[in-house]
């Protein structure tokens, strides 16, 4: 998904070490995506309060959304670097095409992995015969080794796995003795959760991962602290199990975990960078229709690409985390 904010804010991001308290709330603001039809999305990552939880260095959060109402998902080619796009739905069905050559469908519990380091573009458009539309578009900082990556794509589906209290799928990562296939450039989790009303479950985690909790349906107790639908959890590194108690009815959550991440991004429109310099250079390039990008066949959509908004006045100010371990 393209960020279509028409003056999107440009991020520095980096990683700490300690936390002041165990549970930190991430609220969500909403963001419009277009015209006054168009959808508005719910975005915990990133904000000033924290930038990323491990890799994880952007969130969005749609629907359930009638695309009778809304107009649905037609986003025209747009550009990528320094970053992976990881698109998870509940419902629904959305086309995707890229200069990779791939064209692939994203349908509920299936995972679509694109990778973007040196440069990628992508359209995506919800189908004909989609109604309702909720997902969740998520982005993966590249570190440093991977960040000119060649264009790349996966297409996995996770088996549904029960538990005592609920059922899962685990699509990046390892979790409740499943693990996902498809590899990553650093160590992340990534897992749709449902559990059964009022059940209590004890996760077992990775003591060197930091871990949010985005809640798509019902309310969440974690460890201790509630959590309200589109709002995410954090708890930072230290921790071996983590308690989560759902809601009066089923409660589903996007599970999202990474050891920190320690390196400083910057973050604009859709691009991740290192440096001011390096965004402008991309932007111009996309602007000059360089090769870089290459080109979406296929794509029947106006316009037939998306124009970068103008870049801002001024230059990066760095923006970091807070610290990341959870106290004890």
């Amino acid at each position: 998904m393209s960020n279509l904010e028409t003056d999107p804010a440009e991020v520095v991001c980096a990683t700490g070490t300690d936390t002041a308290s165990r549970v930190e709330i991430l609220t969500a603001r909403e963001v419009p995506l277009g015209g006054p039809r168009a959808m508005t999305v719910r975005r915990t990552l990133p904000q000033r309060q924290r930038s990323l939880i491990g890799a994880w260095c952007f969130a969005d959060h749609y629907g359930p959304d009638d695309v009778d109402a809304t107009g649905g998902m037609d986003v025209a080619p747009h550009p990528h670097t320094g970053l992976q796009t990881a698109s998870w739905l509940f419902t629904g069905e959305i086309e995707h095409r890229d200069s990779h050559g791939v064209h692939a469908m994203v349908r509920p519990g299936e995972l679509n992995l694109m990778t973007g380091g040196l440069g990628i573009c992508h359209s995506e458009v919800s189908t004909p015969a989609t109604t309702i539309l909720h997902g969740v578009q998520l982005w993966i900082a590249l570190p440093e080794s991977a960040r000119n990556a060649p264009r790349d794509f996966r297409h996995y589906a996770p088996p549904l796995i029960d538990f005592p209290g609920g059922s899962g799928r685990i699509f990046l990562g390892s979790l409740l003795g499943e693990t996902s296939p498809v590899p990553t450039h650093t160590p992340l989790l990534g897992a749709e959760l449902t559990l059964e009303p009022r059940a209590r479950v004890e996760l077992a985690v990775d003591p060197t991962f930091e871990h949010g909790f985005l809640v798509d349906t019902g309310t969440l107790t974690l460890d201790g602290t509630d959590i309200e639908r589109g709002h995410l959890g954090y708890l930072g590194t230290g921790l071996e199990r983590i308690e989560l108690i759902g809601g009066p009815r089923p409660t589903r959550v996007i599970v999202l975990g990474g050891t920190p991440f320690g390196e400083e991004i910057v973050m604009w429109w859709n691009f991740v960078a290192r440096t001011h310099e390096q965004i402008v250079e991309a932007r111009d390039q996309w602007q000059g229709r360089s090769e870089r990008f290459g080109r979406v066949a296929g794509y029947l959509g106006e316009p037939q690409r998306l124009p970068a908004p103008p870049l801002p006045n001024a230059r990066i100010k760095p923006r970091t985390n807070p610290p990341t371990s959870a106290p004890q």
